[in-house]
């Protein structure tokens, strides 16, 4: 059941995701005089669809007949030139969750007519294809900023805050369980004992403690703990690194909150700039591990393909697809808490926006890209050498995709 729910909560998430990215696209492309033929939540079929008269600017639903071109309304479509011309904006609900689309008039380069995205100036259409970018920057600035409020998890190593308006906040780590004959029992440590510190070093969360006994196998470690409204040291002879385990305790899990008030803005920017740049640095291992992973498999040499290979998996470890993030991380994040799921929905607007930056002809980045080359060599995009360039460049995208999503499978049945 947690699963189902965690799956549901994901495509939602996502959705509305991928909506603010599109939701950016919309807006800028609106003050910049480009046309939108339909704004979309979700992805065809058509659900429900309502259209905007461009005399009056009033909405109405539009029936299913006239969904079709060839049955068509005098307010949404005009034929004067034998063309079908769209004449009012359409806004669409639609029934596959998994994003929504801005479909701008004239997408293509190209397009010379009033009002098409090709006819917009350079800096406009730069300004539209980085503001979906920008929209999710913003949604996970946003989501720091109240999370800085409300509670801020730590998730990541030298996480940002402000350390003159920052009151942390945790719930010691209780011990669950000891196990019978283990190190914590000779020791004396009991179940519901809550541990302080660690050789005087203080305990955020489980995690810290398993570090801590790791890093101390089989050397005596001195334990604080909390039993009622007493505190005393307990000093425990771990056992050896290749023992079936160290102390011999289960913990509950808890997590360290941090609260900022007049910083919260601060925060929120400044963890969103952190991620991003964590993003990026991560993107770049990957491709770095991958591009030295296949170029040391020509090596002669044995132990350089072998160290390839490791680069190679350690790559395809690291990457999660579609299977991985609605199936696995949103059911764990779903059932942790809105606070974790608010912060995993910023972590991945974040990942959207880094993603769409990158040179991927695809992608916003990549049609920037290709646009900006061909104005300065001062040759016209033609919409056939764009729309290959793009086809071409989606299938590789797609089939990363593919190959990623089989990998999350692999993953997940093992």
């Amino acid at each position: 059941m947690d699963i189902f729910l965690g799956v549901i909560v994901g495509l939602v998430v996502l959705m509305l995701l991928v909506t603010a990215h599109e939701f950016g696209h919309f807006l800028m492309a609106r003050r910049n005089g480009v046309s939108v033929l339909e704004f979309g939540i979700g992805f065809p079929p058509r659900a429900l669809a309502w259209v905007k008269d461009p005399k009056t600017g009033k909405w109405r639903k539009l029936p299913r007949k006239e969904w079709d071109k060839d049955k068509v309304s005098k307010v949404v479509y005009s034929d004067g030139d034998k063309n079908l011309t769209q004449k009012g904006m359409i806004f669409s609900l639609n029934w596959l969750p998994i994003g929504g689309f801005c479909q701008m008039d004239g997408e293509s380069d190209a397009d010379t007519r009033k009002g098409t995205f090709g006819a917009a100036k350079y800096w406009s259409k730069t300004k539209i294809l980085f503001a979906g970018v920008a929209a999710n920057w913003l949604v996970a600035f946003i989501i720091f900023t109240i999370l800085a409020w409300t509670g801020m998890p730590a998730f990541i190593e030298g996480q940002f805050t402000v350390d003159a308006d920052t009151r942390v906040d945790r719930t010691p780590v209780q011990i669950t369980s000891v196990i019978e004959g283990s190190p914590a029992e000779q020791a004396g440590i009991q179940t519901d004992d809550y541990i302080l510190t660690i050789d005087g070093n203080e305990v955020w969360n489980s995690n810290d403690i398993s570090e801590a006994n790791k890093a101390h196998a089989g050397e005596s470690v001195k334990y604080t703990v909390r039993r009622g409204d007493e505190e005393r040291e307990i000093e425990a002879t771990l056992n050896p690194a290749d023992a079936e385990y160290l102390l011999g305790v289960t913990m509950s899990s808890t997590q360290a909150l941090s609260y900022s008030t007049w910083s919260a803005p601060v925060v929120g920017a400044g963890l969103t700039l952190q991620i991003t740049g964590e993003t990026f640095k991560g993107v770049g291992i990957l491709l770095w591990d991958l591009i030295s992973g296949i170029g040391s498999q020509f090596s002669p040499d044995a132990s350089v393909r072998e160290d390839g290979q490791a680069a190679i998996s350690e790559a395809g470890d690291s990457v999660s697809g579609p299977v991985g993030i609605i199936g696995v991380l949103f059911p764990a994040f779903t059932s942790a808490g809105p606070t974790n799921l608010a912060f995993l929905a910023a972590l991945i607007s974040v990942s959207l926006a880094c993603m769409n930056v990158l040179p991927i002809p695809a992608l916003d980045g990549g049609r920037w890209l290709l646009i900006t080359i061909y104005k300065l060599r001062k040759k016209k995009l033609t919409k056939e050498v764009e729309e290959k360039i793009v086809s071409r460049a989606m299938i590789v995208l797609l089939a990363l995709i593919a190959i990623v999503t089989v990998l999350d499978i692999v993953r997940i049945a093992s």
